[in-house]
């Protein structure tokens, strides 16, 4: 059995591991990636893709978590999914963004989060063509490493804009009727922001709301493993989340955005019908 440290310990040890397995996974598909590179499976649609680095990438963390602490359960977004006895489970999705990873595009991520009981605890973000990680532990605020910087800076949001200076952004699903819906919504809201972005990577939209690159964010469909590290990472940074107003984030609606900007911004999208087609 895995000897299971303190309380007030084990949220950093979990973080340790995770950025430590991010980066690897990290380096395997910045360095790995085959020029020939193509679509090994689908899952909801032709058009949502897994490949043979997502695959292998997952892999790589799992069994890289499976030899440090045997006794954790994982969920993996590619099938790595096992039981556990140690009241810790690792959140995994090891490659957030797969389809701009096939086209050559930088907006991809590793995201892997660790809930202790149920609860998220520590979270990871690794974005290697940027060339930045960001993560958070719970209670210890959220921070982004550069490549080549002596130390990491705190995460934080931007000052709240007024809805309409409001920089916005949202994904889209891989079921046609869904997108439709979804873009029925944006059209709706982009005359009342300032504008919508799309990058294709809930991992790296997340982030991007917690250090003042974006001023809000939602989406619709997302799994566990697309929102679990970011989700954490935008509360430690001072962030609102959450779902339909009373619910946590969760597949029907994610929104990620600071006090002030997140009720206005949540009940628009209720209005709206975000969570729906």
């Amino acid at each position: 059995m895995s000897e299971r440290p303190r309380a007030g310990e084990l949220p950093a040890e979990l973080l340790g591991l995770a950025r430590e397995a991010a980066d690897r996974a990290g380096r395997l598909l910045r360095e790995g990636r085959p020029a020939d590179l193509g679509v090994a499976a689908t899952k909801s649609s032709p058009i949502d893709i897994v490949t043979e680095m997502d695959v292998a990438a997952e892999k790589l963390i799992t069994g890289f978590l499976s030899d440090r602490r045997p006794d954790d359960a994982v969920l993996g977004e590619e099938g790595g999914t096992s039981e556990g006895s140690s009241g810790v489970r690792w959140i995994v999705d090891p490659l957030d963004g797969t389809v701009n990873y096939l086209y050559g595009l930088p907006q991809w991520a590793v995201s892997i989060a660790a809930e202790l009981d149920g609860e998220l605890v520590a979270g990871v973000i690794a974005a290697p063509m940027r060339g930045e990680t960001y993560w958070a532990v719970r209670g210890g605020g959220a921070h982004r490493l550069a490549a080549g910087a002596s130390a990491p800076e705190p995460m934080r949001s931007r000052p709240v804009p007024p809805l309409d200076q409001a920089l916005i952004a949202t994904g889209f699903n891989y079921v046609a009727a869904t997108r439709a819906a979804q873009a029925a919504v944006a059209h709706r809201l982009i005359p009342l922001v300032r504008d919508i972005r799309r990058s294709g990577s809930a991992a790296i939209d997340l982030a991007d709301v917690a250090g003042g690159r974006l001023d809000g964010y939602y989406e619709r469909g997302l799994a566990p493993w697309d929102l679990a590290a970011g989700d954490l990472i935008a509360r430690e940074a001072g962030l609102l989340t959450g779902g339909r107003p009373g619910t946590p984030p969760g597949p029907d609606l994610t929104v990620a955005a600071p006090p002030g900007l997140f009720a206005p911004l949540q009940t628009l999208l209720e209005d709206f019908g975000a969570w729906h087609d």
